[in-house]
């Protein structure tokens, strides 16, 4: 099972140092952290410490475009299996509250279909004001877990409730809203799977790559292949079909996003080894993407031109990363994991070496010899230790469900969900 996700929204206040603490208690239970900060506690604790602390990028600016590109707004609100507001100041509350949207944590609050964990902390007469308290108990009528702060002296020298409760009852609190979340959902809008009661992936996430990258030589030329993607958003589809949360990380291609899929565009081999990092930890990797192996050690910041001698420029080139072989030695390796192999001669014994080189759990190989890669149909070769799963040649949707089917089975045998 994967390891839980949490979104901690931080907001100003002098007890956000306390936060601090509380992401090195939930990193040291396994669960998964990414940080927000609003404006104001930004003043009290730096990026840069909770960055180190989570091991992951700390979110800050709402209109922040590259941001925006990684990993939208509501990508981020709802790939976390709870969001937890700590500290939880009054402006905060109140803006929950209101449903008040003007910033990248209040946004992230109402875009969420998570459940939420408030821990607030103020002064005692703020905590005791009749605003407050209408806005908590609106909040508790919405369904948001508002705890009750600590009582206490306070920095500004009053003595009363309001306090910030300790890291210790916030993580106990964390694991208590974990062990009773009701049951994950398929995202809006996911398609269901016939018949309706048959969703195999359920309550699983799946990460799937698909397409080419482009690797700029200069502004107006790239490294590339001829990949479609076709048959990595057919699996994409296909996935969230079954009931699976999808990430899908796409190279550059015109296809529209399957429903129920949440997908992040890439350029680049890096950028794409970048997202597949921040994606992970999940219950299956699905690397079908036509990764470029090579790129520009320099790219120009000018269109190269030609001078007239009919010399041809040098173009050094640059070994890409390894996408697949890094996910297979990562320390959130997931239970399952797969790459795909497009061959021109000798297909199983290139996937086989392959399967050796890379670490993974299958290599899917096809021959693109004779249909070209952005083809309609595949004949697939599954290799794996147990030994080769050759399939007829099949339109690549129905590639997608079968390979789904594979998967949902070798999941339960790897890493079985508990089901009610």
């Amino acid at each position: 099972m994967a390891a839980p996700r949490i979104l901690l929204i931080i907001g100003g206040g002098i007890a956000a140092y306390k936060a601090i603490e509380l992401v090195r208690l939930l990193r040291k239970s396994g669960m998964v952290v990414r940080c927000v900060l609003t404006r104001a506690a930004e003043q009290f604790v730096t990026p840069l410490t909770l960055a180190a602390l989570s091991e992951n990028k700390v979110y800050t600016n709402l209109f922040d475009l590259k941001d925006e590109v990684e990993m939208g707004h509501i990508q981020l609100s709802r790939e976390a299996d709870l969001v937890v507001v700590a500290p939880a100041t009054a402006d905060l509350l109140a803006r929950m509250a209101a449903g008040i949207a003007d910033d990248l944590a209040t946004t992230l609050l109402l875009a969420t279909d998570k459940p939420v964990l408030a821990a607030p902390a103020m002064n005692v007469r703020m905590w005791l004001h009749p605003a407050t308290r209408r806005n908590v108990a609106t909040l508790r009528g919405d369904g948001v877990t508002v705890m009750e702060p600590d009582e206490g002296e306070m920095a500004c020298g009053e003595y009363g409730p309001g306090r910030l409760p300790e890291p210790a009852a916030i993580k106990a609190a964390i694991d208590d809203a974990l062990a009773h979340a009701p049951a994950p959902a398929p995202l809006t809008g996911q398609p269901d799977f016939a018949p309706a009661d048959h969703r195999p992936l359920f309550g699983r996430r799946i990460l799937i790559t698909a397409g080419p990258t482009h690797e700029p030589i200069d502004p107006v030329r790239y490294i590339a292949n001829r990949s479609s993607g076709k048959q990595g958003f057919a699996i994409a589809a296909a996935a969230a079909e079954a009931g699976a949360e999808v990430l899908l990380v796409a190279g550059p291609v015109p296809l529209p996003t399957p429903p129920g899929v949440i997908r992040i565009d890439v350029e680049t081999a890096r950028e794409m080894a970048v997202e597949v990092e921040q994606g992970l930890p999940v219950d299956a990797a699905i690397m079908v993407a036509a990764v470029a192996d090579w790129r520009a050690a320099d790219t120009a910041s000018q269109k190269i031109k030609k001078d007239g001698s009919g010399a041809v420029p040098p173009l050094a080139l640059a070994e890409n990363p390894d996408i697949l072989a890094s996910v297979a030695k990562s320390a959130q390796r997931p239970p399952l994991l797969i790459g795909f192999a497009a061959e021109t001669n000798d297909v199983i014994a290139h996937a086989e070496a392959k399967l050796a080189r890379k670490g993974c759990d299958w290599i899917v190989a096809n021959d693109v010899s004779a249909d070209p890669m952005g083809g309609e149909t595949n004949r697939l070769h599954i290799v794996s230790k147990a030994g080769v799963d050759s399939w007829d040649r099949l339109p690549k949707d129905a590639v997608a469900r079968k390979l789904m089917e594979k998967i949902a089975h070798e999941l339960e045998t790897r890493a079985p969900l508990e089901r009610d």
